[in-house]
């Protein structure tokens, strides 16, 4: 590994990202909370090669416009990170991001040793299944230098305002909540458990265990246990399945167009386990925001408040409380 410009330290790790244009994946790593340092270069390319930034832009070099994220584990996860760098890429991409066009910005993730060579791995195995086409780059980081100009401040990036302000509240450490191995989750659920998380299907309207549940509490992911939703956003919708009008967290949810029974809708997924959760509409005149998140029963576990300390999730108390008039 050749980055000559990294000094590594006590209780500090790193990992290279490159998802087009570097400058918004930088201000987007910088907001989250636990990472103490970023610094943009080119990665890979030739071993122990350097090339300008004109020779860079030529497209010709298969350097990677590259960030070089310092982050402290006790705070946040290498998987929390990984998972805010995939909401922000498109992985089906190749050699473009954005309207950024060129080997350049060719997506890549680049580690330094076999640790975290496997939460890359792992992570992407998630994301893999979102998507019909994946062609992110995996690889040991092989060399890493900085040639540019200096930053435009009036510069632009593929990444929205909105992704970076959700990234800064990252509430929910995804690295707490792994998704089990396909015969551990066929071995935790239910038949139709199983059918609605992980082949998609639908449980019946009103006859669900959640629908006009009113107790106060957390509902997570029945698949890996990540939180999700709180009784303080839910709402009894006349659609007949357990309606929310947020997220305890977006950065915990992932939506996907969804273009089944010949229209357009918005797929809900756990970050985590990629579990199928529902569908999410706006303009509902019943919701408090205005946004529907349509839930099965059937993807969800509630953990009421009582139980929320004892069941590691106190640290969400605030957000089970029921600010609801009674």
């Amino acid at each position: 590994m050749i980055d000559k410009t990294y000094e590594r330290k006590e209780g500090i790790e790193v990992i290279y990202l490159a998802g087009g244009c570097f400058w918004g994946v930088e201000r987007l790593m910088q907001v989250i909370n636990g990472v103490v340092k970023t610094t943009t270069g080119y990665a890979n390319g030739k071993e122990g090669a350097i090339a300008t930034y004109q020779e860079v832009c030529s497209g010709k070099t298969d350097f990677r416009e590259t960030v070089r994220v310092e982050y402290d584990p006790k705070i946040v996860s290498l998987e929390t990170l990984l998972f805010a760098f995939f909401k922000v890429i498109d992985p089906t991409l190749i050699n473009r991001q954005g309207h950024d066009v060129g080997t350049q910005y060719q997506s890549g993730i680049y580690f330094i040793d076999d640790k975290t060579k496997e939460t890359v791995e792992y992570v992407a195995s998630i994301e893999k299944l979102r998507s019909k086409k994946f062609y992110v780059e995996i690889k040991e980081l092989v060399n890493f230098h900085q040639d540019y100009l200096i930053k435009n401040p009036n510069g632009y990036c593929h990444i929205n305002l909105k992704e970076i302000q959700e990234a800064a509240q990252i509430k929910i450490d995804a690295g707490k909540y792994p998704r089990p191995d396909e015969s551990v989750i066929k071995q935790r659920l239910t038949v139709e458990q199983y059918q609605v998380t992980q082949e998609k299907k639908t449980e019946a309207p009103f006859f669900n265990p959640y629908h006009a549940l009113d107790d106060q509490g957390i509902y997570v992911d029945i698949v890996t246990g990540e939180p999700l939703f709180s009784s303080s956003d839910k709402y009894i919708s006349s659609c007949g399945w357990p309606s929310f009008a947020k997220g305890i967290d977006p950065n915990a949810i992932v939506e996907r167009d969804d273009r089944s029974l010949f229209a357009k809708r918005t797929e809900v997924l756990s970050r985590s386990g990629n579990t199928h959760l529902g569908h999410v509409f706006e303009n509902d005149p019943e919701s408090p925001s205005g946004i529907r998140y349509c839930i099965n029963s059937a993807s969800l576990q509630f953990i009421p408040k009582e139980e929320m300390a004892e069941k590691g999730y106190g640290y969400l108390l605030d957000q089970s409380v029921d600010n609801k008039e009674e």
